[in-house]
């Protein structure tokens, strides 16, 4: 329910029956690095969360996305994100199955807190961040990732029932046995954020971030400055609606979470279709595609900050991590700000039953 939707773009052209190349984009491949804390990653990641079943709610074919996983680290990534809750279970058998033969090169992810029977993968209500089931979880995860350790362990969501305190201390006693390498959080409260950094130190904060969605810039973006902290974002193609796969005209699919999130309402789009034409010019100028420069535009705001983008196409994923290449001036990057600044965008990221869990506090500590 919370990535982005594998989109064709129109940016991508067939030639000769060959594999899907990228039409007017930056050459493939990522050399840049960057730091999340301590942790060193590609400038570029890639989130996995639907290669076990697309937003549409259809079932990509594994094979393929083992190739896309593997095609990405050749192509220069080494920064892999996934969940418990994606699946739930599957993706992290995907991710494990994909990274064979290269684990020791690369940093994967996965996150607990959502309430998941840890044997059959059935999601169950609301959340679950007690101490022993965080220990339990992870176990299951290093089965399916077929792995020694997590390099980031993230909490899934905040449990409003659970101190944050004890919550590090079963992080930190997964640390204690290698199991846990670093630690963040997502979609969390400030309070609990800087909570959780006092009693272990947080290496990676994510969280929905976009020209289309911008409300980390508020206040999170500037607490994990001063904390050292470093930021990924999820969703930062808008649910691939900065690609320019979206138009006025578009309609989405039963089980397509867009067809219930305001933002792409009938009344809604006309205004926010404004944040499209903005990055198809600037694709021009750059000689880029438009979800090159939106996530270029993410990077260009701090230099520790690390899209994920997601998908279960080849090209995108391809033409995704091209943006690494797209540098604008500090003159470009104010001109760009200035544009995206100036339009308001209409309508709700996402539906209220899903908003509810993000921005919660944890419990005081007893």
């Amino acid at each position: 329910m919370l990535a982005a939707a594998p989109l064709a773009s129109g940016a991508y052209a067939q030639s000769n029956g060959a594999s899907p190349t990228i039409a007017n984009a930056r050459q493939a491949g990522v050399s840049k690095r960057r730091k999340l804390g301590s942790l060193e990653v590609s400038a570029v990641g890639l989130g996995v969360q639907n290669m076990s079943r697309t937003y549409q709610m259809t079932v990509p074919t594994r094979t393929e996305m083992r190739n896309i996983i593997r095609a990405a680290f050749d192509h220069g990534v080494t920064f892999f994100d996934a969940a418990e809750a994606y699946g739930p279970h599957e993706v992290e058998r995907i991710l494990g199955e994909g990274i064979e033969g290269f684990r020791d090169k690369v940093a994967i992810t996965s996150k607990f807190g959502w309430n998941i029977n840890l044997e059959t993968g059935k999601r169950l209500p609301g959340l679950n961040s007690k101490p022993d089931h965080i220990k339990l979880a992870v176990e299951g995860m290093l089965k399916r990732l077929r792995t020694d350790r997590i390099d980031l362990l993230y909490q899934h969501r905040v449990d409003p029932e659970v101190p944050i305190e004890d919550v590090a201390g079963a992080v930190g006693d997964l640390m204690a046995e290698g199991k846990v390498l670093h630690w963040g959080l997502s979609e969390m409260g400030l309070k609990t954020l800087r909570r959780a950094h006092a009693e272990r130190p947080v290496t990676a904060v994510q969280s929905e971030y976009s020209m289309l969605w911008r409300g980390p810039e508020e206040s999170v973006l500037a607490t994990c400055e001063e904390l050292g902290i470093g930021f990924v974002p999820w969703s930062p193609l808008g649910v691939g609606f900065l690609t320019g796969a979206i138009d006025q005209a578009t309609r989405f699919a039963p089980g397509d979470i867009r067809a219930i999130e305001t933002r792409f309402s009938p009344d809604n789009l006309p205004n926010n279709l404004a944040l499209v034409a903005l990055v198809k010019d600037w694709a021009e100028r750059k000689n880029a595609t438009p979800g090159q420069i939106a996530l270029a535009w993410l990077m260009a705001q701090r230099p520790w900050i690390v899209p994920i983008p997601g998908t279960t196409q080849m090209a995108h994923m391809l033409e995704n991590i091209g943006a690494a290449s797209i540098e604008f001036s500090p003159s470009e990057v104010a001109e760009l700000n200035g544009a995206v600044t100036a339009i308001e965008v209409h309508g709700q990221r996402l539906p209220d039953a899903v908003l509810a869990y993000s921005g919660v506090e944890a419990a005081p500590r007893s």
